[in-house]
């Protein structure tokens, strides 16, 4: 009954998604080019083409966080919805620290709806809740944001076959409710709300992250002051964190219930050059009554990001803008988060983090890049030990990729490189050279599956990504994984895996992934993650067994 269950959840998604597309065509500005003016003139638009909407490749759907299917401002206001950062406005926003914003946002705390001032530029039936003023010159107003996501997986032999049942069908479902209340231009509250449910047939992993009666993922305050050519602001509250690369930390897009911090957040925006700092503690979602999530000290995240805007130029006769990062995250965790690899399994405890770390990214003409690292720095100390450990670990970090933004379906091929350092799980004393992200990467950037995390891993992947319509992407991948050390065990998301004396090799293995998406309206985005993930001979003779990987993603959002 269970898989039944699974599958007509899923048909019946699907019908929804046919009979929206079946309703009044949306309309749509038409396609424009990448690296076009990001200015914020507010155009009036008439009688615009009867186009499907364009592709919003935000978070999941690309390495790099690229514009390609972005409108800007000047071609079509009401297609983009990021806040007033200037040159952090390029692709799609991420340089700006607060995510991508397109017509949507990753964190939709972002968006801003505020040319919905002039009512000739709606052209959507739910403009009417993007904008609702409360005084006469509409300095006051609010913007309501909703999210309804239902993925729905297939696996066999999860986790290179340790994580049983060997089959597994699971369906989860997640609710976002969102209140943006602007209190004249320079200060606003926000207020979000999350529900989780999970389901499914020999369904397995089930925890805080998947299920939650209702709880505030957000709930903070923000102001801001203009200083001259200066932006200064400040968040105060319970609020989602992007201010990393995204193969450092992320919002943990998969499960049901992203990661949300509490805590203090400073920045200031020059014309070229912005500053963040900050200091946040997790959420703890244990508890499973509503509105019972409380603090998490456990889990503690502060530092700085400085970007500077590099001038722009043209190379190979296209234009050209690179950002400059330097950046501090210190990392405070315990339990589980922390553990190390042992010889005879592993060792819960408390570390401390240090992560300095560059990064130099954008495009140069065709050229797609991001090349980034950090060291690690610190110490571990086992749970009821005395003795701490010092830590020294890295992560190199690479994309490199080729943009023919003149050839049918705008292709970038592109390579992917990264390494994680590794240590001795042999060792109880020592120094300590495993590397640590305790605050979930992004989930497509490294392994789609999240079989293999980010520690003790070299991953090379050449990748195709192409846009076959206006409303669709097409991502191929094709990664090799070893480990960086023979001598430490091999890590996955949220465990370690027990292979230790009859795997002596350093080659993991590959998987071949194939990710399609399609915006079915502008509300409506559905997405197909295929991998298959194939181990070495000497993993398979240590225990490991390949495994299928198959997930659904349905999302109307407003």
């Amino acid at each position: 009954m269970a898989v039944i269950w699974c599958v007509e959840a899923l048909v019946a998604s699907v019908i929804s998604a046919m009979l929206l597309m079946a309703g009044p065509a949306f309309a749509q500005a038409p396609a424009v080019p990448a690296d076009a003016d990001t200015a914020k003139t507010k155009t009036r638009q008439t009688a615009p083409p009867p186009l499907a909407p364009r592709l919003e490749t935000t978070a999941p759907a690309t390495i790099l966080p690229e514009a390609l299917h972005n409108l800007t401002r000047r071609q079509a206001p009401q297609s983009i919805h990021q806040r007033k950062f200037g040159v952090f406005n390029r692709d799609g926003g991420a340089p700006s620290g607060f995510g991508p914003v397109a017509r949507y946002g990753v964190d939709r705390a972002q968006e801003n709806w505020s040319y919905l001032r002039d009512p000739t530029l709606s052209d959507d039936r739910l403009d009417g809740l993007k904008f609702i003023p409360l005084n006469e010159d509409k300095s006051v107003y609010l913007t309501l944001s909703f999210d309804q996501r239902i993925k729905a997986w297939y696996e066999s032999t999860p986790f290179l076959g340790q994580q049983k049942p060997k089959h597994s069908a699971r369906l989860i479902n997640r609710t976002v409710g969102g209140a943006d209340l602007h209190l004249g231009p320079y200060f606003r509250v926000y207020a979000e709300l999350l529900s989780g449910q999970a389901g499914g047939w020999n369904a397995y992993g089930y925890n805080q992250t998947y299920r939650k009666t209702v709880d505030a993922q957000q709930l903070f305050a923000e102001a801001e002051i203009p200083l001259d050519t200066a932006k200064l602001g400040m968040i105060v509250g319970r609020q989602e964190f992007f201010d990393a690369p995204n193969y450092v930390l992320y919002v943990r897009e998969t499960p049901n219930l992203p990661i949300s911090w509490n805590g203090l957040r400073a920045y200031v925006f020059w014309p070229r050059l912005r500053v963040d700092v900050f200091d946040l503690v997790q959420t703890n979602t244990l508890p499973t009554a509503p509105f019972a999530d409380t603090e998490n000290y456990q889990a503690r995240l502060f530092g700085a990001y400085t970007s500077l805007a590099l001038p722009d130029f043209r190379f190979l006769g296209a234009p050209g803008h690179v950002f400059l990062d330097a950046f501090y995250l210190g990392y405070d965790v315990a339990g589980s988060g922390a553990a190390l690899a042992t010889a005879a399994g592993t060792a819960n405890g408390t570390t401390h983090r240090d992560n300095p770390g560059v990064r130099l990214w954008g495009k140069a003409g065709p050229i797609e890049f991001s090349l980034g690292g950090l060291a690690q720095t610190g110490s571990f100390s086992a749970a009821r030990r005395a003795a701490r450990r010092r830590v020294a670990a890295y992560a190199l970090d690479a994309v490199l990729g080729w943009r023919a933004a003149r050839l049918p379906t705008n292709p970038l091929l592109a390579v992917q490189a990264d390494v994680y350092s590794g240590g001795t799980y042999t060792r109880t004393t020592g120094v300590v050279g495993t590397y640590l992200a305790p605050f979930n990467p992004q989930t497509a950037y490294l392994d789609t599956t999240t079989y293999l995390a980010p520690a003790n891993l070299v991953a090379v992947a050449p990748r195709l990504e192409l846009a076959p319509t206006h409303a669709s992407f097409l991502i191929l991948k094709l990664p090799f994984y070893w480990r960086q050390s023979t001598s430490d065990a091999l890590y996955g998301s949220g465990r370690i895996y027990t292979f230790r004396g009859g795997y002596g090799d350093a080659f993991v293995g590959y998987a071949p992934q194939l990710s399609l998406g399609l915006r079915l309206t502008r509300h409506l985005s559905w997405t197909q993650d295929f991998a298959r993930f194939l181990v070495s001979n000497a993993l398979a003779r240590a225990g490991g067994r390949n495994g299928t990987y198959y997930l659904s993603t349905l999302d109307f959002r407003f």
